[in-house]
């Protein structure tokens, strides 16, 4: 199962969205439609995304979803995964958004493993989420697998737009692995706990090289 890295890199997404005022925005997301104020106030919330690492693009989205709801279930999804995109353990990636989250208590972290099936991925978030007011995710192939259980909606419908922050994983990860300013892409918790635990030193010894060369595949192709 794939999770956007950018939550607000809805130029590759291709999924319609209609500004009907300047605090209104309805998704049409077949078959259900929500319309989302950014006053209204939910039950429960779920989003299933990577998280590694937690970057400035994703930590409004995660205070975000604790704002907006009684309770928000956070999958952390690929979390039977250690390899250049997941190359934080599923302990690491909780303790960098529990530090995100420092002050919230009204979250639950899900680990989501990938099973290389989607019918199967599906019922096995609808068995660990259960009822949901609202399902985030900026992925097109998860919307289309949960369209007819959950409402669907985009991070960036509940995202202020002084908060939003063009940022990726994959641009995180490749700063790493060059030993570039990677610091100044993810909230100053997460920079700290990623080098005190020597997380990016760690990073490029073991998928630095990989990193460097699969960015360069994609740029000559």
């Amino acid at each position: 199962m794939l999770q956007a890295d950018n939550p607000f890199d809805w130029t590759q997404m291709g999924l319609p969205c209609n500004f009907l005022a300047k605090n209104w925005i309805v998704m049409n997301m077949r078959p259900k439609q929500a319309i989302i104020h950014p006053s209204d106030h939910f039950e429960r919330l779920g989003m299933v995304a990577r998280w590694r690492p937690v970057h400035l693009g994703q930590a409004p989205v995660l205070r975000a979803l604790c704002r907006h709801s009684d309770h928000t279930l956070i999958g952390i999804g690929s979390s039977n995964r250690y390899n250049l995109r997941n190359p934080f353990t599923i302990e690491e990636t909780c303790d960098m958004i529990n530090l995100v989250l420092a002050g919230w208590e009204n979250y639950t972290l899900i680990p989501v493993p990938d099973l290389d099936d989607g019918p199967r991925w599906r019922e096995m978030v609808l068995n660990l989420f259960g009822p949901l007011d609202l399902f985030v995710t900026d992925n097109p192939y998860v919307a289309s697998l949960l369209e007819n259980d959950y409402t669907i909606i985009r991070p960036v419908i509940l995202v202020p737009d002084d908060e939003k922050v063009p940022i990726n994983g994959t641009l995180v990860r490749r700063e790493m692995a060059r030993g570039s300013d990677w610091r100044s892409l993810v909230p100053i918790e997460v920079a700290e706990y990623i080098s005190d635990h020597q997380l990016d030193d760690r990073f490029r010894r073991q998928f630095g090289l990989q990193t460097l060369a699969l960015d360069t595949f994609i740029e000559r192709n």
